[in-house]
């Protein structure tokens, strides 16, 4: 009895060495995070620092490579085609990002008015963004087609206004600006249900007390609409601008870095070096080298974001 009784306590004392374990707070949250940090660990940490490792090597797809330092990028410092692709991807990063949030912002405006059939036109506009993005670039690549164009066809034979078909992919600029285009259709959506979302939580007593002042439509959207969805718009350009520095799938699917490499972005340039022409050290290197466009994008947004008085729509006075 004496035995079964010790085993009893010796019992009870480990289940509540296990419990006090479970209420310490940091272990619990090391606990919590543990599944999602391996996960990380597993699908982003090591990918990320196998191509940063690769970056420094001469590894060609079947081959290991050795270690060559900083070869790759001195070579890339030389490329032509490299440095073209960083303009176009600032270009296209930028222009895209510009026109994406001029019309993102005037479709947010119109939703958040009494408008019929509002609810059906909210999911409407939510189209171009759950359209699998393959699918929106076979689209695109028909619109845009030097023989079939519907686009060219309306312009000419309809309408009138031009004699010839417009070379939209074969011609360096026309297939950059057709690029920016499609890139605008797609993230519009994106752009405008996250403003609407923002613009649905300011309070109209607001707007009613603005108009009993006798302000604009313009001094409205100054000084209450502009500065109550900021913080939104901070944290919506911060995504938008990262995911269009690192477009891939719908440049790579309309033209392919043609004509002549002239749409390659560094995206599509590192996985064309990289995959199709094996040399895996050297698209490695143009994938590592957008690392710092990135990370300062997110640093210039994180610090916006941390001032407080910013982000209630004060000054930093």
């Amino acid at each position: 009895m004496a035995a079964r009784s010790e085993r009893v306590e010796w019992g009870g004392g480990g289940v509540h060495w296990l419990a006090r374990l479970f209420d310490y707070k940091p272990f619990l949250i090391f606990m919590c995070l543990l599944p999602a940090v391996g996960l990380l660990v597993v699908f982003l940490t090591y990918p990320l620092g196998l191509g940063i490792w690769l970056a420094f090597t001469d590894a060609r797809i079947g081959r290991g490579g050795e270690f060559v330092g900083l070869f790759n990028y001195e070579l890339l410092f030389t490329d032509r085609i490299f440095w073209m692709s960083v303009g176009n991807t600032i270009l296209y990063t930028v222009v895209a990002t510009a026109g994406k949030f001029i019309l993102g912002l005037w479709l947010a405006l119109l939703l958040n008015r009494h408008l019929p059939f509002k609810s059906f036109l909210r999911a409407i506009i939510l189209v171009p963004w759950i359209v699998p993005t393959v699918l929106s670039a076979i689209a695109f690549w028909w619109m845009y087609d030097a023989q079939f164009s519907v686009i060219s066809y309306v312009l000419v034979d309809v309408l009138g206004w031009r004699d010839t078909y417009i070379n939209f992919l074969g011609d360096a600029w026309n297939a950059r600006w057709s690029l920016i285009a499609a890139n605008i259709w797609r993230g519009i959506p994106f752009v405008a249900i996250s403003l609407l979302a923002g613009l649905q939580t300011i309070s109209p007593s607001l707007y009613e007390a603005a108009l009993l002042d006798g302000a604009t439509p313009w001094q409205r959207f100054r000084y209450i609409t502009f500065p109550m969805i900021l913080p939104i718009l901070a944290v919506v350009l911060t995504f938008s601008v990262l995911f269009t520095f690192t477009d891939f799938q719908l440049v790579y699917a309309i033209t392919r870095g043609g004509p002549v490499n002239a749409t390659h972005l560094m995206a599509t340039l590192a996985f064309q070096r990289a995959i199709p022409g094996g040399q895996l050290g050297e698209g490695s290197a143009i994938a590592v080298a957008m690392i710092p466009f990135l990370v300062f994008a997110t640093v210039f947004s994180y610090f916006a974001l941390a001032r407080r008085k910013w982000q209630q729509g004060e000054s930093n006075e």
